[in-house]
C-alpha cells in the first residue's frame, strides 16, 4: 500500500479499492472508548495559518525523531493490524478536485503531503488487512499553539464550506464524496472531525473519517477508512495520549 500522509486520503482509499471490494467489512476493529473530556469551542483565528503571529517568545523547535516518537507504533495497538509501508511515490499525486470555487481550500488541504506551514511532519500508517479497517496516524509540527490553531480553523471552515469533492485514483476510476462534519473525539485541543462518504464510482458506499486535533504546537490527524462506530474515538486517544506523554502535557480522559 502507498504510504498515507496526514493530509491526505487518497492511499487509504486506493487500497481499500484494491483488496476490499464488495465484501462485509469483519476485520480487527481499532480501539474503542466513549470520550469523557469536555470538548471546548474553537474561538475564531485568521483564516491563513502562516501569517499568525507568535504565542510569544521563540518557536518551537521540534525534529522528526521528536515527532517519531510520539506517533503510536504497532505495539500500542491491537492485535490484527499491521504497519504499511511509505512509498514515496504519493507525495506527488492530487487526486482530489472540485468546480466548486467554495471547495478550494478542502481541496488543497486533501491533497497536501503535509500540513502547510508545518516546520516537520511524520506519519505512520496500519491496516487490518482486506476487510479492514485503515488507519492513518499523522504529527505536524507548526512551531506554536497559535499556528495550530489557525491552520484548524481554516481546515474546520473549509469543510463546511464543501459539500463534494471527487476523487480520482490511477487505474480504479473516479468518484463523487460527499463532505460533513461529525462530532469530533474529545481529546486534544480544539478537535474537529470530519467524513467522505461516496456516492458514486467505484468509491460509492466508501467511508472515510478523520479526526484533526492539537497537542500543544503540534497538529496531530488521524483517518480511518472502513472503520466501525467509535473507532475514530478510541484510535484519537490513543494517539493524543501518546504524543503529549512524549512532547508534553496531561493526558487525556482523566
Amino acid at each position: 500500500m502507498s504510504k498515507i500522509v496526514s493530509f491526505s486520503l487518497v492511499a487509504l482509499m486506493a487500497l481499500s479499492l484494491a483488496s476490499c471490494g464488495d465484501d462485509k467489512k469483519t476485520g480487527t476493529p481499532a480501539p474503542t472508548q466513549t470520550p469523557t473530556a469536555p470538548s471546548s469551542s474553537t474561538p475564531t483565528a485568521p483564516a491563513d495559518p502562516t501569517t499568525t503571529p507568535s504565542t510569544g517568545g521563540q518557536p518551537v523547535e521540534r525534529t522528526k525523531a521528536q515527532l517519531t516518537k510520539a506517533l503510536l507504533v504497532l505495539a500500542d495497538l491491537p492485535s490484527g493490524l499491521s504497519v504499511v509501508p511509505d512509498d514515496p511515490s504519493d507525495a506527488s499525486a492530487k487526486p482530489f478536485s472540485s468546480k466548486d470555487a467554495k471547495c478550494k481550500t478542502l481541496v488543497k488541504y486533501l491533497n497536501a503531503d503535509v500540513a502547510p506551514g508545518s516546520t516537520v511532519s511524520v506519519s505512520r500508517s496500519f491496516s487490518a488487512g482486506q476487510e479492514g479497517p485503515d488507519i492513518d496516524y499523522g504529527l505536524d509540527a507548526m512551531g506554536d499553539a497559535k499556528k495550530v490553531l489557525a491552520l484548524q480553523t481554516a481546515y474546520k471552515a473549509a469543510v463546511n464550506s464543501c459539500k463534494k469533492v471527487t476523487l480520482k485514483v490511477s487505474g480504479q476510476g473516479t468518484s463523487s464524496m460527499v463532505v460533513e462534519e461529525i462530532s469530533a473525539p474529545k481529546f486534544g485541543e480544539h478537535p474537529f472531525a470530519f467524513r467522505l462518504t461516496g456516492i458514486s464510482g467505484p468509491q460509492e458506499g466508501g467511508e472515510a473519517t478523520a479526526a484533526i486535533t492539537g497537542v500543544n504546537d503540534v497538529i496531530l490527524s488521524v483517518f480511518i477508512y472502513a472503520g466501525a462506530p467509535g473507532e475514530l474515538d478510541g484510535a484519537t486517544k490513543l494517539a493524543v495520549d501518546k504524543a503529549k506523554k512524549v512532547l508534553g502535557g496531561p493526558k487525556t480522559g482523566t
